[in-house]
């Protein structure tokens, strides 16, 4: 039997999201599911910040049994459409591609990957044709009901969660930040990666007056660039920390996700953004924050909402207390010494929901599996 060919077409839009969601679903799909998997990225540098491995130079490259190819404006006209293509996140394939696909003898299966949300209209909307160019194209929804398409979750991801625990943690930062080594267990470890919190500096001022040892992760982006650490009154160390009261600052470079994973995994609290790191943190399992994507008219605390519904239906009145307050005021604002108190001081609470969560969501069935089962539903 051929092997079957998928071809993912990415746009970068928001730096890593778009492209680490399709990267971890191009290698899933190859490792997974053995199947022959192109990934069309146009802004190789921004992928590569993710992954080291990838040369930006190369139109074409192979990593991780995924062929890599570099999407140009001048896209080659002669390049045969694959069984299988999907457009990530709304972006538009090439017209000679189109072109291509509407020349094939058998129609290619037309997926528009769409973005997360835990929405009830998406239900609704899942799977559902929208006939283009004689073709047709399914809208594939992820999401967090069974309604939907899941959520993306790779088996060697599950299985490091399995393997995971406070000794591996602990070797795992010693690795990552060698000033770390010596941390004691009551000293509180916090990863950041965000956009540019209106509330950030004043809550850099809260962790300074804790009562106890703060250490604060931050990779390199936007909200490293907002704390401005070279004119805020953190002063910088000879080990490259930065320091002031309680807080210490640990600038880090850009991980790879594999290894972001382990740093979720590592942490006591994780401050999250977007779309990948936010569901990483749903699968650490670990007390949360996130910072949606601003939208338009506010549409993002529309989908905050959604998620928050969803995420505490069933939560007892203290996990409810601890986080709704917290993650409101990182996205608009608002009293934030009462919302970060209410968190540090149920971090068990929230820790034990954050696991009953992951339970719920590994029942749910991964984002690959069923877009797999999907697409050979549709297979003529």
């Amino acid at each position: 039997m051929q092997q079957q060919t998928w071809a993912i077409f990415c746009r970068v839009v928001d730096n890593y999201g778009d492209i680490g969601v399709c990267w971890r679903l191009a290698r899933q799909l190859a490792n997974e599911f053995v199947l022959d998997v192109t990934l069309w990225v146009d802004d190789l540098a921004s992928f590569a910040q993710i992954r080291p491995d990838i040369n930006p130079q190369l139109a074409s490259q192979s990593l991780e049994g995924v062929t890599v190819r570099h999407w140009t404006p001048d896209f080659p006209h002669a390049e045969a459409a694959a069984d299988v293509v999907i457009e990530a996140f709304a972006c538009e394939i090439p017209v000679a591609y189109l072109a291509q696909m509407q020349a094939r003898s058998s129609s290619p299966v037309w997926i528009n990957l769409e973005y997360l949300s835990a929405e009830d209209w998406v239900e609704g909307c899942h799977g559902l044709p929208s006939p283009q160019a004689g073709l047709q194209k399914y809208f594939f929804f992820p999401g967090f009901t069974t309604g939907t398409g899941g959520l993306f979750s790779e088996r060697q991801q599950r299985e490091l969660q399995l393997g995971w625990g406070d000794e591996q943690g602990a070797a795992f930062i010693r690795q990552l930040i060698p000033p770390l080594a010596t941390r004691r267990s009551d000293q509180l470890l916090i990863s950041l990666f965000a956009y540019e919190p209106e509330c950030l500096q004043t809550w850099l001022s809260l962790l300074a007056q804790q009562a106890t040892l703060v250490h604060l992760v931050v990779p390199r982006g936007r909200v490293l660039l907002a704390m401005n650490l070279d004119h805020c009154s953190l002063w910088q160390c000879i080990n490259g920390v930065y320091q002031q009261g309680s807080l210490r600052v640990y600038p880090i470079p850009m991980l790879s996700q594999d290894d972001y994973d382990r740093l979720l995994l590592s942490c006591d609290i994780n401050f999250v953004r977007g779309e990948d790191s936010f569901l990483r943190a749903q699968w650490a399992a670990q007390p949360f924050v996130w910072h949606i994507y601003p939208q338009q008219e506010d549409a993002h605390l529309e989908k905050l909402a959604a998620f928050l519904n969803r995420y505490l239906a069933d939560a007892p009145a203290d996990v409810v207390a601890a986080i709704v307050p917290m993650m409101q005021v990182w996205n608009q604002g608002g009293a934030l010494a009462p919302a970060w108190q209410a968190l540090l001081s149920n971090r068990e609470v929230l820790a034990k929901h954050a696991r009953q969560w992951r339970e719920k969501l590994i029942e749910l069935g991964d984002l690959a599996t069923n877009l797999v089962r999907f697409v050979n539903s549709k297979v003529k």
